[in-house]
């Protein structure tokens, strides 16, 4: 019985959880449809409300907002908007310090989270998984003997907290597992093991001449 209850829970388990999380997201992106007047709503038009619509008017925001974002007159906007809230105080320290973050994330051009480390932490002799997030700046890097890098590291099973350090570059070790197998490691406490890469295969001529009768 033991045995059936364990298989059910790890069929039952996983799919709850994902169900929970998509369900979250959706209602969450649902309230997007507060910006639409009541009589547009789908309450009005149809008697009742559809999941989801919140997810495709999200989604239609962001591509309206990206094309106009792209182009020469909407980036002009968006630098008038933004001198326009680097001039309220406060509020200039919130949006910049995020717009910085958003843009070293989301960028193509960014280096955060590029590589999989693995360091020493919190103490010599002890190991865990971090992420190179960049270099130190130069003010800082000046105060220090040797080349450091900059990196993050996370909690677990919560990896959106975490530690930022600078550690000589001589200590860090980069690991062969993508950002992602790194992150399912660490989210699993170390049960779900990235899959071994099978090892690069031999050039064409090589294989050809160990394969070759040897004459003697």
């Amino acid at each position: 019985m033991r045995r059936y209850l364990i298989a059910g829970l790890l069929v039952w388990v996983p799919l709850g959880i994902t169900i929970w999380v998509l369900h979250a997201l959706v209602t969450t992106l649902d309230q997007t449809l507060l910006v639409v007047p009541d009589s547009w709503r789908p309450e009005a038009l149809f008697g009742f409300a559809i999941p989801g619509l919140g997810v495709v008017l999200s989604f239609l925001i962001l591509m309206l907002t990206g094309i106009i974002a792209a182009n020469f007159v909407g980036a002009r906007v968006i630098l008038i908007w933004e001198g326009v809230l680097g001039r309220i105080p406060f509020v200039k320290s919130i949006y910049s310090s995020v717009k910085q973050v958003s843009d070293t994330l989301l960028s193509d051009s960014g280096n955060a989270f590029r590589k999989a480390l693995l360091v020493e932490f919190p103490h010599s002799g002890s190991w865990t998984i971090a992420f190179l997030t960049g270099a130190p700046a130069a003010s800082v890097a000046a105060l220090l003997a040797e080349e450091h890098v900059s990196v993050y590291v996370p909690t677990t099973p919560n990896p959106t907290s975490g530690y930022f350090l600078l550690l000589p570059k001589s200590k860090v070790r980069e690991l062969d597992m993508s950002v992602d197998e790194a992150l399912k490691y660490i989210i699993s406490m170390g049960v779900v093991v990235p899959r071994q890469r099978p090892p690069a295969a031999l050039p064409r001529a090589v294989r050809n001449a160990s394969a070759a009768p040897t004459t003697h």
